[in-house]
C-alpha cells in the first residue's frame, strides 16, 4: 500500500493500529525514526518525513526510537517489490546465507551473476545485500538486548558477528549507540538453559481462533503442541534441534514466545520461520477486501492468516502422504511417519531430515507401493537441490500440480495458490451462491483457497 504524505499524517496523528508498519516517521530535528503508534509527542509536520520500510529510514541516516522500538513493527512487504528473485535472495540473507557464506555462493544459488544481484538490491532495496544482511543482524541483537538478559558474547553469536569487536563497531554504526546503552533499557525476560523470550509482533486484526481450528485438525502430538491460547512445536537443523512455544497476546497485537534451542546461531532462521508459519507479517485488512471483491461481496472472517509448515521438505512429505485421503487419515499417515524418527525423545518427537528417510522402513505406512516410492524419490531429492524449483518437482514420479502447489502454499508461504483441483474446494466452491473469479483475489489467492476450506467446517 503506497500512502501519501497526508495519509500518513492523519494516520500518526491518529496513531491507528491498522497503520502500524506501513510506515515509518522520521523527525529531522531529533535524528530518530518511530512507528506510527510512538507514545511521544507528535512533532510538527514541516519537521518529519516519512519512509515506507525502516530500513529506508535508517539508509537516510536516521536511529530506531527507543521508546516505540520500530524494528518490533510488524513488516511491511510493500517494500520488497514483486521480483521472486530479490524475494527469495531476502529470504535466503534473512536465514543467514551472507553471515555463513560470501555473496558470490549466495548469487550461484539464485542463478544470476553477484553484479546482477548487487544491481537489484540497489534498484529495489536500496542498499547493497551485505548492508542489508548487516542491518538485519544488527535489528535481531537490538531485539536480543531489549528483550532478553543474554550476555553481549551470545547476542552476537546468535546474530552471526564472530568477533566481539566486529559487532560493536556494526552495532554503533548502525544505531549511533553501544549494546551496553541498548541493554540499559531492556525489559529483561529471558528462560533458562537457553530459552529465550521475545515478542512478535503483528498487524491487527489476527483470527487466532480460525488458526487454532486449523492447527488442531492437524496436530501431531509430542511433534506440536496446541491449547487455548498458544501453539508450539519441535523443530531441527542438522545436529540443531529446538522447540517454540508462541503464546498469544491479542491486548498487544503481538505473540510473546519461548525458544529453547541448542545452538544460538540458529536464531535468526528460528525467528523468521516462526513469523512466516503464523504469518505474522499479512495486511489481513488488505487481504480481506481483496477476497471479499472475488467472492461477490460475500464478507470473509476478519484477520485471516495463512498457517505454514516449518519447512518446505515437511509441507512436500504431508502433501504426499494427504493425496486422495481424508485431513484425518492423513494426519495419521504423518504421525507414523514422524514415529520412525530415530531421534525422537520421550517427551518430544522431531520432523525427519530428508537423509534420514532412505534409513526407515516405510512398509508400515499403510499406503500404496507406489506412493511409498514418491516419498523416497522426493526425500532423495530434496537432500541436494532446492524445493521452490517447481518444474523440477513435477518431474518426480508421484508429484503431481496439487501436490507442488500445496508445498508451496504452506512450507513456503506462497501467498498467490489457488487449489482448484483440490476436493475440498470444490465442494465449497459447489456451496457457493454465485460463481467467482479467483483471479480477483490475486496475489492473496492462498487466503481464497484457506476461507473456502475454512467454509466446510
Amino acid at each position: 500500500m503506497e500512502m501519501t504524505p497526508t495519509q500518513c499524517q492523519q494516520a500518526r496523528l491518529a496513531r491507528d493500529l491498522r497503520y502500524d508498519g506501513l510506515f515509518f516517521t522520521a523527525v529531522k530535528t531529533t535524528g530518530i525514526y518511530c512507528r506510527s503508534i510512538c507514545p511521544a509527542p507528535a512533532p510538527k509536520e514541516e519537521n518529519v518525513e516519512y519512509f515506507p520500510s525502516a530500513i529506508a529510514a535508517a539508509n537516510a541516516g536516521y536511529r530506531p526510537c527507543l521508546r516505540c522500538r520500530p524494528d518490533s513493527a510488524p513488516g511491511s512487504p510493500a517494500w520488497l517489490g514483486k521480483n521472486a528473485t530479490l524475494n527469495r535472495a531476502l529470504r535466503l540473507i534473512d536465514e543467514g546465507a551472507l553471515s555463513e557464506q560470501p555473496l558470490t555462493h549466495l548469487a550461484d544459488r539464485l542463478g544470476i551473476t553477484e553484479r546482477y544481484l548487487r544491481q537489484l538490491f540497489v534498484d529495489e532495496v536500496g542498499l547493497s545485500p551485505k548492508s542489508y544482511s548487516l542491518y538485519q543482524q544488527c535489528l535481531l541483537a537490538k531485539k536480543l538486548l531489549h528483550d532478553t538478559r543474554l550476555p553481549v558474547t551470545d547476542v552476537a553469536m546468535a546474530c552471526g558477528f564472530n568477533s566481539i569487536r566486529r559487532f560493536n563497531d556494526c552495532f554503533k554504526q548502525q544505531f549511533s549507540l553501544t549494546p551496553s546503552q541498548i541493554r540499559k533499557q531492556g525489559s529483561a525476560i529471558t528462560g533458562s538453559e537457553k530459552g529465550i523470550v521475545i515478542s512478535l509482533a503483528y498487524r491487527p486484526p489476527y483470527n487466532w481462533e480460525s488458526l487454532h481450528r486449523f492447527f488442531a485438525s492437524r496436530l501431531i502430538p509430542n511433534l506440536e503442541w496446541l491449547d487455548e491460547h498458544s501453539y508450539g512445536r519441535t523443530f531441527q537443523y542438522g545436529d540443531c534441534v529446538g522447540r517454540f512455544t508462541a503464546y498469544h497476546l491479542e491486548e498487544k497485537a503481538a505473540f510473546r514466545v519461548k525458544i529453547h534451542l541448542s545452538d544460538l546461531s540458529f536464531l535468526p532462521r528460528v525467528i523468521k520461520t516462526i513469523r512466516r508459519c503464523l504469518d505474522l507479517d499479512a495486511d489481513s485488512a488488505l487481504i480481506a477486501q481483496r477476497l471479499k471483491q472475488a467472492l461477490n461481496g460475500l464478507l470473509p472472517d476478519e484477520g485471516i492468516r495463512l498457517p505454514g509448515i516449518w519447512s518446505p521438505f515437511e509441507a512436500g512429505i504431508r502433501a504426499i502422504l494427504g493425496q486422495q485421503v481424508s485431513i484425518k487419515a492423513a494426519r495419521n499417515l504423518v504421525g507414523q511417519f514422524v514415529a520412525l524418527n530415530p531421534y525422537n525423545q520421550e517427551d518430544y518427537r522431531y520432523f525427519p531430515a530428508p537423509e534420514q528417510v532412505s534409513q526407515f522402513d516405510l512398509e508400515q505406512l499403510g499406503m500404496p507401493q507406489r506412493r511409498r516410492e514418491t516419498l523416497r524419490q522426493f526425500s532423495a531429492f530434496a537432500e541436494n537441490n532446492s524445493l521452490d524449483d517447481e518444474k523440477s518437482l513435477l518431474a518426480l514420479p508421484g508429484i503431481g500440480p496439487w501436490t507442488v502447489n500445496y508445498l508451496r502454499m504452506r512450507g513456503l508461504s506462497d501467498p498467490d495458490i489457488f487449489l482448484a483441483g483440490d476436493l475440498g474446494v470444490k465442494k465449497a466452491l459447489a456451496m457457493l451462491p454465485e460463481p467467482f473469479d479467483d483471479t480477483l483475489a490475486a496475489p492473496w489467492r492462498s487466503y481464497l483457497t484457506l476461507y473456502l476450506w475454512s467454509t466446510l467446517s
